[in-house]
């Protein structure tokens, strides 16, 4: 029969839902990977507390006088107090994850697709935007003030994680995955501004040089991908050295150290072989040391930078009261707190009203709002984004301590308030996922976004 004039010729596309549960394989791995930085992250919170507790306590003086203490070959500029060794050298551990984690998605996980990759992009942008916008307004009326406007644009995966683990919240693997990947973005955005607007000054000298490491790590990693896959031992005794001599170089250009553990992440191959082309090639060397360093960034470096940089003398209710009141720690507070979950909500909430994405039945904008809430935990890159922008000693410093440690616990508790609220129905979804992981003619659900 012939179509009527006034009938549209095909229906309109229906609408991709704007959080999806990805991969059965992407969702497996990441709920692995949450697991492992719900460790992490307990242990930071509790080393933190008592850096705070042991830094307001009678013996304060021991606490600072370890966090100073300098140890390292001076000639090589590498005369360093501990603290800054947690910040510049531990750091890079974390950052070398970050670099190994945010290759994988953009080579092999759901990020390789536009069409996944631009909410979470879209969204950790306005959460970083967003947070800035609102520092440097709280903050325009001092320049030196208005250096830490990047401070309240991190998100902590780890400590995000270990509030999730303390609450057992039943996170579908839609909500997983888009923190995940949000906290990965975010990561990639503190990295280009870290690099970006906190180098003062850049010696070319070492610089060029740091390319000589790295390029022989390079050409190792993707040439004997296999070797050193197989044998942990020759990733300490022949990549260890050259990514040492890749810090040192980098640190002494001036660029902050963190960037060279970031730069050889991206070095190591995704997929297991160049010539399959493509993910389904199976794990490469990243996921082989993603599982081999992961625990030392989570269990030791991350938790120990933490110790060094949460202790601050708040000086009893009336120094905090004066903390409070700073304009620094309003505006961390406040970026944090309003902004993160104002750029994040709000990104979200214009690509579903202007774009063909629509929210997945499954979920509710409330459910989208705790994790907004939740990405409001700046700690870890918050903590080393202050010391760039005030100095490891300094007012200011101590204040935008403040400011992160409260507006973290309040965005933990108010995030806890929201997914609890929802905590019954993550678990009627839990339990779908789960009869679809079973079979049942349903683990095609999972993998729609590979078949399509």
């Amino acid at each position: 029969m012939p179509t009527s004039a006034h009938e549209p010729d095909h229906e309109p596309a229906p609408r991709r839902p704007l959080l999806g549960r990805g991969s059965f394989a992407e969702s497996n791995r990441i709920a692995e990977l949450l697991r492992k930085e719900a460790v992490g992250g307990i242990l930071l919170v509790a080393l933190a507390i008592v850096a705070l507790i042991w830094a307001n306590s009678p013996v304060a003086d021991s606490y600072f006088a370890l966090r100073d203490f300098r140890i390292g070959y001076a000639p090589w500029h590498l005369d360093l107090t501990l603290g800054t060794w947690a910040a510049d050298g531990l750091l890079a551990i974390f950052f070398f994850l970050v670099g190994l984690e945010l290759k994988r998605e953009f080579v092999a996980g759901d990020l390789r697709k536009f069409s996944k990759a631009i909410v979470p992009v879209a969204a950790a942008a306005g959460g970083v935007i967003v947070p800035a916008l609102i520092f440097a307004a709280i903050n325009l009326g001092d320049p030196e003030k208005v250096r830490g406007w990047a401070i309240p644009t991190a998100t902590d995966i780890a400590f995000a994680v270990a509030v999730l683990a303390v609450i057992g919240s039943h996170l579908p693997s839609a909500l997983r995955i888009f923190l995940l990947t949000l906290a990965v973005v975010d990561d990639l955005i503190a990295i280009t501004i870290i690099a970006v607007f906190y180098t003062e000054q850049i010696n070319l000298v070492p610089l060029l040089l740091a390319l000589v490491p790295i390029g022989i790590f390079t050409v190792l990693v993707q040439t004997q991908r296999r070797f050193f896959g197989l044998h942990a031992w020759a990733s300490w005794l022949i990549l260890l050295p050259l990514a040492v001599v890749a810090w040192a170089l980098v640190h002494e250009s001036g660029i902050h150290a963190t960037v060279a553990g970031v730069l050889l992440g991206f070095a190591v191959p995704v997929i297991r072989s160049q010539a399959s082309g493509g993910p389904s090639a199976g794990p490469g060397l990243s996921e082989t040391f993603e599982h081999r360093f992961r625990p030392l960034s989570a269990g030791f470096a991350v938790p120990v930078f933490a110790f060094f940089s949460a202790g601050v003398a708040i000086g009893g209710v009336e120094g905090f009261t004066s903390a409070l009141g700073d304009s620094v720690t309003i505006g961390i507070i406040a970026g944090l707190l309003l902004g993160k979950p104002i750029g994040i909500l709000g990104t979200t909430w214009l690509l579903a009203k202007f774009t063909r994405v629509n929210l997945d039945p499954s979920l509710k904008w409330i459910d989208l709002l705790g994790m907004s809430i939740l990405a409001g935990i700046g700690f870890t890159v918050s903590l080393l984004v202050a010391e760039l922008s005030f100095g490891a000693e300094g007012l200011e410093n101590d204040h935008a301590k403040v400011g992160i440690l409260v507006a973290s616990l309040l965005a933990a508790l108010l995030a806890t308030v929201v997914l609890r609220i929802r905590n019954r129905h993550y678990r009627l979804i839990e339990e779908e996922e789960k009869a679809d992981a079973d079979g049942d003619g349903t683990p095609d659900v999972y993998q729609r976004g590979e078949e399509q």
